[in-house]
């Protein structure tokens, strides 16, 4: 076994395989785990500084109930319990990796280019978009999606947009 050490960074090669990086803090090394579609340092985030990831992503909804039962469906996420709340869900993954969706009912207008929106992907996109449908969501037509586009846009049942990836 080597190592590569490039003074903060250093990636242990085994067999000529790259096992995952570490990285020098207080005179020790630390190692570095895989967390979903990211990396995540093994130590708390006080201790090297400001690291921050995404944690939830909030969505205006007007109608709460509607809404949490179409995403819940939709991502297959869950409800946390919270007693008392009426006006705000926060859904997350059943497995507990990946960002939270949080339902947040406070009237909003609907803007038209989204100025953000989800991208979900999916190795099964056509079989997705058609359960996406079943579930309340619309195809969305927008007639400068180039012809050999990897995504299809659809909106929730209160016309929030997000997009289908074909990830396969």
């Amino acid at each position: 076994m080597g190592s590569l050490d490039m003074g903060l960074l250093s990636t242990a090669i085994t067999d000529g395989a790259v096992q995952l990086p570490s990285f020098r803090l207080n005179g020790g090394w630390r190692s570095v785990t895989s967390v979903a579609d990211g990396w995540q340092a093994a130590v708390p985030s006080a201790t090297v500084g400001p690291m921050i990831r995404v944690g939830s992503i909030v969505l205006r909804v007007d109608d709460l109930r509607r809404q949490t039962e179409f995403w819940s469906a939709a991502l297959d996420y869950v409800p946390r319990e919270e007693a008392g709340n009426d006006d705000f869900v926060l859904l997350r993954p059943k497995d507990g990796v990946g960002p939270n969706l949080s339902l947040d009912q406070v009237r909003s207008t609907l803007q038209v280019p989204p100025r953000i929106h989800l991208d979900l992907y999916a190795d099964d996109q056509a079989g997705e978009v058609r359960r996406l449908i079943a579930l309340g969501a619309t195809e969305v037509h927008w007639d400068k999606r180039p012809p050999d586009a990897d995504y299809v846009i659809l909106a929730d049942p209160e016309g929030n947009r997000f997009c289908v990836v074909d990830a396969s």
